[in-house]
């Protein structure tokens, strides 16, 4: 399919709007009466929906009965159920366990790609571990948790199928490992970790960007003790990803990080595990069993393992806890993601970019989503004709 219409959308600031879709990239938006598009090109209707770019997960670790970490060939088939929740570019994540399914997993990103596949694209992986505080370890299996070495990340490169890592900064070969994943184009990420201030400035001045599941498995905010939450919550230089489920964070602390970062590096993730789309029971996170419930999974201890959280009930709960508008909060799964992993061709509605498209309800859930141009998921069962 060459070129096509979606027409009778709602765009946040605009009512009634048409875009025209062509070899899978936005070539125009606007008003209907003048859009130009090829006679006889099919057509999608909005049915009034409100057009969003795509959304962009930078860290899930599985879905649908599927780990990334246990079974990384299952990226592509979690991938391709993706888009009924909005998601158009997503990171699969391998939390901590041995170097070797790293590895693997790196292969699968870069080799296996289903013929005809039309779900949510894997960019490269999350790779969360092994270099975390095991003093802050949560989920992850303390028996491969490992100090950092750039000898041990040289061929982590997202040519190699690896974008982001997670690492703690205050431990041993930290500071050199971060910068040379940085030097290698790797966006790195602060989290599992009990650094101080000193110790977080000293990681971004080595080349971190981001925070990983802020508040999550990080030092508490603590008036007489300067340490990495409050850095992240500060510092203009870093952002950060947030799980907006009401478990993880109390919604009080999302208001606060709003209000102190919102429109600034605030980035909205799931962290969302197996259990994702799957009935209330035992799951796997990496080598454990985890308890699910309708709202939370947990490891026996209690440890919170994950999310089952859905993009688009994230996006509704940032707008519940704070009060932000769709559009703010829209920023946070789209332009603010693509921007922290240096994205220029999708987050964003403007001609030239990836026509990565979400139609969202009256509601705010997901109603359709095109990636790349190809219809990937429709509730009402419609098609491009």
């Amino acid at each position: 399919m060459t070129s096509y219409h979606i027409t009778n959308v709602n765009l946040i600031d605009r009512p009634a709007q048409a875009v025209l879709v062509s070899d899978g990239v936005i070539q125009a938006l606007g008003d209907p009466a003048v859009l130009q598009c090829p006679p006889g090109a099919p057509t999608l209707d909005g049915g009034g929906a409100t057009l969003l770019p795509g959304f962009i997960e930078l860290q899930l670790n599985g879905g649908f009965g599927m780990d990334f970490t246990e079974d990384p060939e299952s990226i592509w088939r979690v991938g391709a159920l993706l888009p009924r929740y909005g998601v158009t570019t997503f990171l699969p994540t391998v939390i901590t366990s041995p170097l070797e399914t790293v590895e693997r997993a790196m292969r699968v990103v870069l080799s296996d790609r289903p013929a005809d596949y039309r779900g949510a694209e894997p960019l490269g992986l999350h790779v969360e571990g092994p270099f975390l505080n095991p003093r802050k370890k949560g989920a992850h299996n303390p028996e491969y948790l490992r100090l950092p070495s750039p000898d041990l990340v040289r061929g982590w490169t997202p040519e190699n199928g690896v974008r982001l890592v997670t690492l703690a900064p205050e431990l041993p070969g930290a500071l050199e490992t971060i910068a040379a994943l940085t030097k290698q184009g790797v966006i790195v990420s602060a989290g599992h970790s009990l650094a101080t201030q000193a110790e977080a400035e000293a990681g971004i001045a080595a080349g971190i960007r981001m925070g990983t599941h802020l508040f999550n498995a990080m030092p508490a905010l603590e008036h007489r003790a300067a340490n990495l939450t409050g850095v992240l919550l500060t510092d203009d230089r870093v952002g950060f990803g947030l799980i907006a489920d009401g478990i993880h964070i109390d919604p009080l602390m999302v208001k606060l990080a709003w209000q102190l970062k919102g429109g600034r590096g605030f980035a909205l993730v799931t962290d969302a595990m197996a259990a994702l789309g799957m009935s209330p029971g035992v799951s796997r996170l990496g080598d454990f069993d985890v308890i699910v419930d309708e709202t939370s999974a947990r490891l026996a201890d209690g440890t919170l393992a994950g999310s089952i959280l859905t993009e688009d009930a994230a996006l509704r709960n940032l707008m519940r806890f704070t009060g932000c508008t769709l559009a703010e909060a829209a920023e946070t799964l789209t332009g603010t993601p693509a921007q922290l992993l240096g994205l220029r061709d999708r987050g964003r509605l403007q001609p030239g970019t990836r026509a990565d498209l979400l139609l969202l309800d009256a509601d705010h859930a997901v109603l359709a989503t095109c990636v790349g141009g190809e219809l990937a998921f429709d509730r009402r069962g419609g098609q491009i004709a």
